[in-house]
């Protein structure tokens, strides 16, 4: 690590997070969207974008295939070519992991797509098993050549029921997007049902297709002849919400969120509530308030496929079980890889114990500042949630992680009041 030249974010904690925020638009619900533009050859417009690096990496991917786009505040205009065709860069989808997600619509209206292997962060075995058998089953002839997939299906793709082998969401998403131009009925059991699953659905819908059933286990698909543009909101991100609510735990504040939905987040919300969190929902709106002489108290965590914890939050939360009284244990089920912000809490004074498959986390440990490393978008996040709570100084490096998921997530907390600024640029494209 070049302390000297790498940006880093520097943090002085013990700040309480106080104040009214309006959250963004989900990350994980822009990719799969601006995928489904590739369905069509009228323009269409996405609404509550959030301005993160994906989404930027995800437009250079369409420009290259053909579907222009035009940024205005927080709308994405979206305008196809009578064709679209040709592969994602290989740097581009060595990135990101969704640039997979062109295969299904490419596949679905030219007959023919291929794509380099997709990167993202490395958090665990994200195989593309899924998407391929499902490829298969709708007719397409799948081979690897040189660690690209190119798929085939000159006569067009066909309906049928196909079985997921677990719940991915991204293949869920790509054989949804598949499915909509395919000839006769589709159905996906055992698919993803996640809140992104039924806005990609939502926006479809909007666009003519035909689906029913988008988040609960089984997806049916009629597929139509052609599909047209479509104006659509997406909905709001859950794991920001998430991680601000955690923030805001973490440092016993009084933080109100505004413009969500909190049926995107009762598994999370079930855990404040049993630390003792108090949390009060109105309509759109979530405030939550630990008094500063709250006592909180352990619970045990596991992520699950929506509608369990999700992944995605579990790294945060540990950070903000490490300022509980008592033995937390933490399960992860869904990324086999996603402990590794375990080391870096360390260095803050935290007391956890990994043996295993499920670490124990053992507070309340006072935390004093650090100089650590993300290595991943909610890795990253889970060690500014330690930096909040420490006496003194932090530097986290690796920051360009947290540009591409979250909007601006440091600008959100100094609003709330945190001590917070970014020291240096980040090159985002190297990460």
């Amino acid at each position: 690590m070049s302390a000297g030249a790498e940006p880093y974010l520097r943090i002085t904690g013990q700040r309480r997070l106080v104040g009214e925020l309006r959250v963004n638009g989900a990350k994980n619900a822009a990719l799969p969207c601006l995928a489904a533009a590739l369905l069509s050859d009228q323009p269409s417009r996405l609404r509550r974008v959030p301005s993160i690096e994906d989404v930027r990496r995800f437009l250079e991917i369409l420009s290259v295939l053909g579907v222009e786009s035009d940024i205005e505040g927080d709308q994405v205009a979206i305008r196809p070519s009578g064709v679209c065709g040709g592969s994602p860069p290989d740097d581009l989808a060595a990135a990101l992991r969704a640039s997979f997600l062109v295969m299904g619509p490419l596949l679905a209206r030219s007959g023919e797509a291929s794509c380099g292997t997709p990167g993202g962060d490395v958090i665990g075995a994200r195989p593309l098993d899924v998407h391929l058998a499902g490829f298969r089953a709708l007719g397409a002839e799948v081979e690897s050549v040189d660690g690209r997939t190119i798929a085939r299906a000159p006569d067009g793709l066909r309906g049928a029921t196909f079985v997921l082998d677990y719940p991915s969401v991204l293949g869920t998403e790509n054989l949804l997007l598949a499915a909509t131009l395919a000839r006769g009925r589709t159905r996906l059991v055992n698919a993803a049902m996640e809140p992104e699953i039924v806005c990609l659905a939502e926006m479809l819908n909007r666009m003519g297709a035909q689906i029913s059933g988008a988040g609960h286990h089984t997806i049916t698909i009629d597929g139509v002849d052609r599909l047209s543009g479509a104006d659509h909101e997406l909905i709001p991100d859950r794991i920001e919400t998430g991680s601000l609510l955690i923030a805001a735990a973490a440092t016993r504040g009084q933080v109100c969120l505004q413009g969500l939905r909190s049926e995107h987040l009762e598994a999370l919300l079930g855990k404040l509530g049993e630390i003792g969190a108090e949390v009060r929902r109105a309509p759109a709106q979530l405030d939550i308030t630990v008094d500063e002489n709250a006592r909180l108290v352990a619970t045990n965590l596991q992520s699950l496929p929506f509608p369990g914890f999700a992944t995605d939050l579990q790294a945060p939360m540990t950070a903000l079980l490490t300022q509980v009284e008592g033995t937390s244990v933490v399960h992860e089920r869904v990324f086999e890889n996603r402990m590794q912000h375990l080391d870096e809490l360390r260095k803050f004074g935290a007391n956890i114990i990994a043996r295993g498959e499920a670490p124990r986390v053992i507070g309340p440990t006072p935390l004093t500042g650090a100089a650590v490393a993300g290595t991943d978008i909610r890795a990253t996040a889970a060690l500014i949630v330690a930096a909040l709570t420490a006496e003194g100084e932090s530097r986290i490096y690796g920051i360009g992680h947290l540009s591409r998921g979250y909007a601006d997530l440091a600008a959100q907390l100094r609003y709330l009041g945190a001590d917070i600024e970014q020291v240096g640029s980040v090159d985002t494209l190297t990460n």
